[in-house]
């Protein structure tokens, strides 16, 4: 049996989308640009210039 698993997501760094606040953990998707990357998914990058209602 391995001891070196690979599939430990703790490992992974991890930082919290701009709009809602949920932790995004990395993604190989991401290892070019994860720097860049500041929405967890399409709708909060939609609702990025949403008009914020202050009452």
């Amino acid at each position: 049996m391995k001891s070196d698993f690979k599939g430990n997501k703790a490992r992974l760094p991890s930082k919290p989308c701009v709009v809602c606040g949920r932790p995004m953990s990395w993604r190989k998707a991401w290892a070019r640009n994860w720097d860049e990357v500041k929405y967890c998914s399409d709708a909060c990058r939609a609702r990025k210039n949403a008009p914020t209602s202050h009452g």
